[in-house]
C-alpha cells in the first residue's frame, strides 16, 4: 500500500507524457512545437542543476558548459562516425541513443575533474570557479576547428523529437526525485542543511558534492545532445553564461531542492517571453524582457523561497486532504 501511495503520482505522471507525445504535441503548429521541446530541454537542466544547488546547497554557474560537452560529443558521434558504420533505419536510433551516453558520460567526466578540486570551496567562490569553467570549455571550442570553430557545426541529423525529450524528461525527475530517499541523497540534504554537523556524523561532504555534481552534469550533457539534435546546429556562443544564469534562474524560482518546483518554473519561464510576444508586435517595442524581468521581481518578493520552496507538489496535495 505504502508502495502504491509514492507511486501513484508517477503512474499519473506517465499517463499524462503519453498524451502529451500521440495527442497533444502532434496537433500543435511548428511554432509551439518548438515551445514544447525547449521547454523539455530546461525541465532536464533545471532538474539536474536541482541536484547541486538543491540538494547540497553549493552554487554552480557552469552547467551550460557541461551542456556544450553532451552537444558536441553527441553531434561529433553522429556526423563524424555514423556515416562510416552505415547504419540505417532504427540502428540510427540506436546509435543516437549511444551517443546520447556518451555524452552525458564525457560531460560527467568533466564534472568529476571541475567538482573535485572545486567543490572544497563555498558560495561565491564555487560560483566564479564553475563560470570560470564554462568560458574555458566555450573559448576551447571556438579553437577547434574540427568541431567548427566560431562557425559552428551545421548539417545535423534531427534526432531529437517530442518522444526523447518526453521519456528524458521523465527518467531525470523520476531519478532524481528517488534519490532524495536512498543514503547518497540523504547525505546530501544533510550537507545542504549544515556541512559541519554532516561532516561530524561521518558524512564525506567532499565526496557527496562531488557526487551531486557528476551527476547534475551527467544530465546537462543528455539535454545538450537533445539540443544539437533539434536544432541542427551548434555554436559555442550558445552555451555561454547567460545560458547557465537562466538555469539558474528557473531553479531558484522554482523552490531550491523541489523537482515539480522545477518542472513547473521551467515550463513557466520557457512560455512566459513567447506568450508576451504578440505585445511587442501590436506596439512595435520589445517590452518583453522587461515584463519578465518585473515578474521574476514580484515573484521572488511574494515567495522568496520559491514556487514550491523544498517541498514537492505531492506534499501539498497532501495538505489539501487533511485541511477540513
Amino acid at each position: 500500500m505504502r508502495s502504491l501511495q509514492t507511486l501513484w503520482p508517477w503512474l499519473v505522471a506517465f499517463c499524462a507524457c503519453l498524451l502529451l507525445a500521440f495527442v497533444v504535441y502532434p496537433s500543435l503548429i511548428p511554432y509551439h512545437q518548438t515551445i514544447f521541446i525547449v521547454a523539455g530541454l530546461n525541465i532536464i537542466l533545471a532538474v539536474s542543476l536541482t541536484l547541486t544547488n538543491g540538494y547540497t546547497g553549493q552554487f554552480s554557474l557552469g552547467h551550460a558548459g557541461f551542456m556544450s560537452v553532451g552537444a558536441y560529443t553527441s553531434v561529433a558521434l553522429t556526423m563524424y562516425l555514423l556515416p562510416k558504420l552505415g547504419w540505417t533505419g532504427a540502428s540510427q536510433e540506436v546509435f543516437f541513443a549511444l551517443s546520447l551516453l556518451a555524452a552525458g558520460f564525457l560531460a560527467a567526466g568533466f564534472g568529476y575533474l571541475v567538482g573535485l578540486p572545486s567543490l572544497r570551496l563555498k558560495g561565491d567562490y564555487l560560483a566564479i570557479v564553475t563560470l570560470g569553467f564554462g568560458e574555458i570549455i566555450r573559448v576551447i571550442l571556438l579553437n577547434i576547428e574540427s568541431l567548427g570553430g566560431a562557425r559552428g557545426l551545421t548539417g545535423i541529423i534531427p534526432f531529437t523529437d517530442q518522444y526523447w525529450v518526453i521519456f528524458l524528461c521523465l527518467a531525470t525527475a523520476f531519478l532524481v526525485f528517488r534519490l532524495q530517499h536512498t543514503p547518497v541523497g540523504r547525505a546530501m540534504l544533510s550537507v545542504r542543511e549544515d556541512e559541519v554537523a554532516a561532516e561530524a556524523m561521518g558524512v564525506n561532504t567532499t565526496r557527496t558534492k562531488v557526487k551531486a555534481f557528476v551527476m547534475g552534469a551527467f544530465w546537462a550533457g543528455i539535454a545538450g545532445g537533445l539540443y544539437g539534435h533539434y536544432y541542427g546546429y551548434v555554436n559555442p556562443s550558445n552555451f555561454g553564461f547567460m545560458r547557465s544564469f537562466e538555469i539558474v534562474v528557473i531553479v531558484v524560482l522554482g523552490g531550491l531542492g523541489s523537482v515539480s518546483g522545477a518542472i513547473l518554473a521551467a515550463i513557466g519561464l520557457t512560455i512566459l517571453p513567447e506568450a508576451l510576444r504578440p505585445l511587442q508586435e501590436i506596439t512595435r517595442i520589445d517590452f518583453r524582457m522587461i515584463i519578465y524581468s518585473l515578474v521574476l521581481i514580484l515573484f521572488m518578493i511574494w515567495k522568496p523561497n520559491g514556487l514550491l520552496g523544498r517541498h514537492e507538489l505531492t506534499y501539498y496535495f497532501r495538505k489539501l486532504r487533511r485541511a477540513p
